[in-house]
């Protein structure tokens, strides 16, 4: 089954639109315990067992360890739906370097396309900074995304109200922050053409990209925003840099007629420079912001800060056929690269959007992000999220905990 992008729904009902009653925190997040238990009942009477095949990519630096403990919580949450999953782990990145001497070996991309979805952990480290440009792990990552055609980018960021201190923003700013970057992925100035290094007429060096991006290009894109801003709050910011660029001038040219397919969608302009001063201002004026792939690697790691830390947030890229790449956002983190302390958070949420987005199985995907919730609400902290009387764990222990959440969320009930 691929990935498709007819499915999107809004990211933010993953922590923003409760049921009725029980377990509630503030702000509307809150966990229905009865919903498990019609789970748990349905999954028993299924007599029929989806199967699907997800290829694991852990990478480098923490990805082994990140990917390792979100692969065992999406085991068990499918499980509980009655869903078989088989997995094929591949070499990706500085890992695959070491063995093969490329970061994305013929055989990886081979199988990732094959597979249902893919889950990758993280790649890159210092080892291999210094190696020639398309050697490097980055360009493996650029590879994979261009060869999945994976065009879409989804990058949700949520201030949890049990995380609302950990933000960088006074509680004020941050508090009720849901907003989703809608990032285009396989185009713009990471791929343009041409692009390298030559020397000016005054015998000096340089360096030069292009910024380049066709209507069609644009429009998919922009398609996709318009489709998931109808189904959160029906508002799209789509950033630029109209003003100075020409691609940007074509850019805001297509979104703005495409615009008269969505009339229920309130459509606004907004330069980057400005974007990325309002996201720290007021971050509560953004529902869903559009933009091109320069632009959106930024404001999404800056919204991630807003969110408290880089190690909670996912992400979910998809095209218009084939599997669905699912990650999440931060590096690979080699300073503290097989030391338990990583945030598995934004993997294992990564997972539950692998299985909403990528397989269609919205209800595991529930299990997931309701177990992350009640594990936050116990306390249990990584110490990238840590506070004073707060329970300190590290990444083993921090999945062990949603592990049990996520048996628990269940199996209490029945």
């Amino acid at each position: 089954m691929a990935a498709q992008l007819n499915i999107i729904t809004p990211l933010n009902s993953q922590f923003n639109q409760p049921p009725s009653n029980l377990f509630s925190t503030n702000n509307n997040i809150i966990i229905n315990r009865s919903k498990f238990t019609s789970l748990r009942c349905s999954a028993a009477a299924t007599p029929t067992k989806r199967s699907y095949n997800v290829t694991l990519l852990p990478g480098d630096g923490i990805g082994p360890e990140i990917v390792s403990v979100a692969k065992d919580v999406l085991q068990l949450a499918a499980s509980l739906e009655g869903i078989e999953v088989k997995y094929q782990e591949m070499p990706f990145g500085g890992s695959a370097i070491d063995l093969s001497g490329v970061a994305l070996p013929k055989e990886t991309l081979s199988v990732a396309k094959q597979s249902d979805a893919i889950l990758l952990g993280a790649i890159g480290g210092y080892k291999w900074d210094k190696l020639e440009k398309k050697l490097k792990p980055e360009t493996g990552l650029l590879q994979l995304r261009s060869g999945l055609d994976v065009f879409a980018n989804l990058r949700p960021a949520t201030v949890l109200p049990q995380l609302i201190d950990c933000s960088t923003l006074k509680r004020e700013v941050a508090e009720g922050v849901d907003l989703m970057v809608v990032r285009e992925l396989t185009s713009g100035i990471y791929f343009g053409e041409p692009r390298g290094f030559s020397v000016n007429e005054k015998g000096e060096e340089i360096g030069y990209n292009t910024e380049v991006y066709s209507a069609s290009q644009i429009d998919r894109i922009a398609r996709v925003a318009f489709e998931t801003a109808r189904k959160r709050r029906g508002k799209l910011c789509s950033v630029d840099k109209a003003n100075v660029l020409e691609a940007s001038m074509l850019w805001r040219k297509r979104v703005t007629a495409m615009a008269a397919d969505y009339p229920d969608v309130e459509l606004s302009h907004m330069y980057i420079d400005n974007a990325a001063m309002q996201l720290v201002r007021d971050p509560k004026q953004f529902d869903t912001i559009l933009t091109n792939n320069i632009f959106g690697d930024i404001l999404s790691d800056e919204a991630s800060m807003i969110s408290g830390s880089i190690g909670l947030l996912p992400s979910a890229s998809i095209g218009q056929s084939g599997p669905g790449l699912f990650e999440p956002i931060h590096g690979s983190a080699p300073d503290i690269a097989g030391q338990d302390k990583a945030n598995p958070l934004a993997t294992i949420l990564s997972a539950a959007m692998l299985l909403r987005y990528g397989l269609e199985e919205s209800k595991a995907a529930d299990i997931i992000e309701a177990a992350v919730m009640e594990t936050l609400n116990k306390g249990f902290r990584t110490g990238d999220i840590f506070s004073a009387g707060d329970k300190l764990v590290g990444c083993k222990e921090m999945g062990d905990q949603v592990l049990k959440a996520v048996d628990s969320q269940v199996s209490a009930l029945v």
